[in-house]
């Protein structure tokens, strides 16, 4: 049933998913209405919602992403090779 009420529920679900600060799951629920939606263009809160979801998972990427390469250039500094492979190998991840 792809219906409106469907749709709704993904909706808050979503918004549900962002007050607890679960943005994979805010993902998730979004790209249930986007694939509901078929023909029909997403309203103004759910294009709102699917950009928060998108922003705040990649937000959390990148800071990781960053934290990882600072750890990465104490380690080169320090001449440990072998921890540097393996945070290269942990990124690939």
């Amino acid at each position: 049933m792809d219906g409106p009420v469907d749709r709704e529920e993904a909706v808050y679900l979503a918004k549900l998913a962002e007050q607890a600060e679960r943005y994979d799951e805010m993902v998730a629920e979004m790209k249930k209405v986007a694939q509901m939606v078929h023909d029909q263009e997403l309203s103004v809160e759910e294009r709102n919602l699917l950009s928060v979801a998108y922003k705040n998972v990649i937000g959390a990427r990148r800071a990781s992403w960053r934290i990882i390469s600072s750890i990465e250039q104490k380690e080169e500094s320090k001449g440990n090779e072998e921890n540097v492979k393996r945070i290269r190998k942990y990124r690939e991840v």
